[in-house]
């Protein structure tokens, strides 16, 4: 296959929304809870880091902007089969000031991976996706990767930073880690998910027993 396009590449980082929550110098990243990264990405998997290598990010010898390809040992894909059946690399760009990913490459810690899936195939990550190593995630984060989470991808979920903070659509969940915790990722992005009911309206669901009637066919992960 052939390596990453460099424009497509730069024209996919412009597209990040700058935010208050500044995660590298010349990257920054809009505010957004796990459920919602993870409909917006079109691959989402559980892997291990095998090795990295410095590659260049495209065949034109002018251009110097580089990747770094990690190989990696999916465990488990929870989004993207329908593209992809196994993932063996996922590239992101050598500089953190845009939004390249430094990982541990020693084939030991797992990682949730999200990305995009690039026209020729190949697997592009950035700080602004949602990228924790496998052991930081909840109970409940690890049971809605299954299909609570893609359940609820219909839903609006609204980051609430100051008080008055209400819904203005039937299908929109608040979200007050930040304004009752002031962090962005506390109780409410650990241990809930918000879920579409059967009708239309949408409501956080903390994970056990199903709690209503239209949840009765969902088996638990």
């Amino acid at each position: 296959m052939t390596p990453v396009p460099s424009t497509l590449l730069l024209s996919a980082l412009l597209l990040l929304t700058p935010s208050p929550e500044e995660l590298a110098e010349g990257c920054s990243c809009a505010p957004a809870h796990p459920q919602q990264l993870i409909c917006d990405s079109a691959l989402v998997i559980r892997a291990k880091i095998s090795s990295e290598k410095v590659v260049p990010a495209s065949d034109d010898p002018l251009d110097t902007h580089k990747m770094i390809r990690y190989e990696i040992k999916q465990i488990k894909m929870f989004k993207g089969f329908e593209k992809l059946k196994d993932v063996q690399y996922v590239y992101t760009p050598f500089d953190s000031s845009l939004c390249g990913v430094k990982l541990e490459a020693n084939n030991k810690k797992q990682y949730l991976l999200t990305g995009q899936i690039l026209s020729d195939g190949k697997v592009l990550i950035h700080l602004c996706n949602y990228i924790e190593p496998w052991d930081d995630l909840s109970l409940s984060q690890k049971k809605s990767l299954n299909q609570r989470y893609q359940m609820g991808c219909g839903c609006k979920i609204t980051t609430c930073y100051m008080v008055p903070c209400s819904i203005t659509t039937p299908n929109e969940c608040l979200w007050t880690d930040w304004l009752i915790e002031r962090k962005l990722y506390g109780h409410q992005a650990k241990h809930y998910a918000c879920i579409k009911r059967s009708d239309g309206t949408c409501s956080w669901y903390r994970g056990g027993p199903p709690p209503e009637k239209e949840f009765i066919d969902i088996s638990e992960p």
